[in-house]
Order: structure tokens, then C-alpha cells, then sequence
């Protein structure tokens, strides 16, 4: 059956003049005439049976129908051009397509990253941000890393590490003292992580306390925001040491109480069992591992 699609180029003429709002502007960019753009315009309107612009002697405006329209089409055309550059670039060369939860992915994984592309120069490893769980086939995703509880169907979980967060805060919250004790943490505004909506709660039944409002407070979807509203002294956050290194080093951040969060969840590398045997994946796979477990016999060593 034919598909009802008008042409591309007539597609990207509208677009063009959508944006401009004209369509003498739109034929400057596209390096067309302008009549070649009305006539590109006027056959995708007899082929909509839609008036997409008014004209007048003053110039071009949309119709209601034209700016919805277009806002559709150029979303449309972006992702045909991402597609297309995507497959240029790939084409000879092993691509590994990585979903990753943002901070651990900026924090941990890129500072790293060189040593892969030093050890295996062939292959190209490509980061996105996806925070939670998602389906594998409707993405162009090969492998993820997210934190929960490997329970993701269709795939095979190799553990990275935990999280075990502290509570963290900036120096003027202490106020000179060497830290806070639990009583004095509940007191203050708890910042709370919006994919871990029982972290504080869960840090004070591991105290053996039961506090109030220990689910109240603003809530951030990210660590990185989670550290910036804490150096701002907006309250205390719970946070993993290993996404905050840089901070707590140079004192704009620190440990208001040693006690961790321990949490079932963990880091985990997620690659569906379609992708198992690529070898890209496995060679990444292996070096993963490695530097997680590199990590966590360093941070055992330094844990008092």
C-alpha cells in the first residue's frame, strides 16, 4: 500500500519557511529560488487540502494548522537527520550505544573512559542519560547501566558496585563541629533524591530511629543537583563519596556522619541477551568490570 507521505522536499521547504516565517529567507538557506520554495509549499498544501500560511503583501504567517504542523515535521526531520548521521558515522566501526544514569556516568564512567579507547581504539563507546529501566528494542541502546536490582527482563546483569551513601552537607552547616549526630541530621532540611524516595527513612531505621518528616523536603532528580543544593546550604544530602570526590576534596562539600545507606541495589551493567555475544560488548564488559573492582578494593581500604 503507498504510504500518504508528501515529498522530503517539499517537507523541508515548509519547514524552513516555518522557521523563518518566510519564504524568501527559506530560499536563501536552502540556496533555491523563491518561486521553487512557493511552488514546494503550494503543492504540500493541495496535497494536505490545508492552508499552512496566509499571505499577504507584508509577507507569510501560519495558520493554527501550520504551526502545529510544522512543530511536527521538524521534530520529524531531526530525527531522520539524527538517524541518518548515526548510520554514517557507524558504518566500519564497532559502536557500542550506552544508556547510563547521568552522574555516574559524568562522575565515575567518563573519567575512565580513556583508558578503554587507549586499550581498545576500535571500538567508539557513545553515552546518553536514561535514568530508569526501558524497553531494549525500542531503542537503539546495546548495553545500560542504571542502579536498582538487576530485575530487568531479557537481559544479563553483571554487578558493578553498591552506593552505600553518607549524609553530606556544606562546612557552614556545621558550624565548626566535627560532624552531626542522627538527632541533629533530622532536624535540619533533608534533600531528597527522587529515584530514592525512601533513602532517608531507610538511614534512620538503620540508626534505629523513626523520624517524622524524613520523606519531606525538596526533591532532585540527580546527584549532581543534589550536591549543588547542598553546597548552597539548602539542607543535607545523602549521597554516594565516588560521585563527589572532586567536592569533598576541595572542601565545599563533607561527611556530616560516617554512617552509610546499605541497599540491596546496586550499579549494574545491563546487556540484552540479543547483544551477548557481540564482541565490542564483551571487551567493554570485561574492562568494566575490572575498574569497578579496582575501585571497590581502593574505597575498602579507605573506609575507617
Amino acid at each position: 500500500m503507498r504510504r500518504k507521505i508528501p515529498s522530503t522536499t517539499a517537507l523541508v521547504c515548509f519547514e524552513a519557511a516555518a522557521r523563518h516565517e518566510s519564504f524568501t529567507k527559506a530560499a536563501h538557506e536552502l540556496a533555491l529560488t523563491q518561486g521553487a520554495v512557493c511552488r514546494q509549499i503550494g503543492g504540500l498544501e493541495a496535497f494536505l487540502n490545508v492552508e499552512l500560511f496566509r499571505r499577504s503583501r507584508r509577507g507569510v504567517k501560519l495558520t493554527e494548522a501550520g504551526l502545529s504542523y510544522s512543530r511536527q515535521v521538524a521534530s520529524q526531520l531531526d530525527a531522520v537527520e539524527r538517524d541518518t548521521l548515526s548510520v554514517m558515522r557507524q558504518q566500519g566501526a564497532n559502536v557500542i550505544e550506552l544508556a547510563v544514569v547521568p552522574t555516574f556516568g559524568t562522575q565515575w564512567l567518563l573519567p575512565r573512559l580513556k583508558d578503554f579507547q587507549q586499550r581498545h581504539p576500535e571500538v567508539t563507546v557513545n553515552l546518553t542519560n536514561r535514568t530508569r529501566p526501558f524497553l531494549f528494542a525500542d531503542t537503539p541502546f546495546d548495553a545500560a547501566i542504571y542502579f536498582g536490582d538487576a530485575d530487568w527482563s531479557g537481559t544479563q546483569a553483571h554487578r558493578l558496585m553498591g552506593e552505600n551513601p553518607v549524609p553530606v552537607c556544606s562546612p557552614k552547616l556545621l558550624d565548626g563541629q566535627g560532624g552531626l549526630d542522627a538527632q541533629r541530621i533530622a532536624e535540619l532540611p533533608l534533600l531528597q533524591q527522587t529515584t530514592r524516595p525512601y533513602a532517608w527513612r531507610q538511614w534512620f531505621d538503620g540508626l534505629g530511629m523513626s523520624v517524622e518528616c524524613d520523606m519531606a523536603g525538596p526533591r532532585y532528580e540527580l546527584f549532581s543537583m543534589l550536591a549543588q543544593a547542598a553546597m548552597h546550604e539548602m539542607g543535607i544530602a545523602l549521597i554516594p563519596p565516588f560521585l563527589i570526590q572532586r567536592e569533598l576534596e576541595e572542601g565545599r562539600l563533607v561527611v556530616a556522619n560516617r554512617h552509610a545507606l546499605s541497599s540491596d541495589k546496586a550499579y549494574y551493567l545491563m546487556i540484552p541477551e540479543r547483544k551477548v555475544e557481540s564482541a565490542s560488548l564483551r571487551a567493554f564488559r570485561d574492562w568494566l568490570l575490572a575498574q569497578a573492582q579496582q575501585y571497590t578494593a581502593k574505597a575498602d581500604k579507605l573506609t575507617p
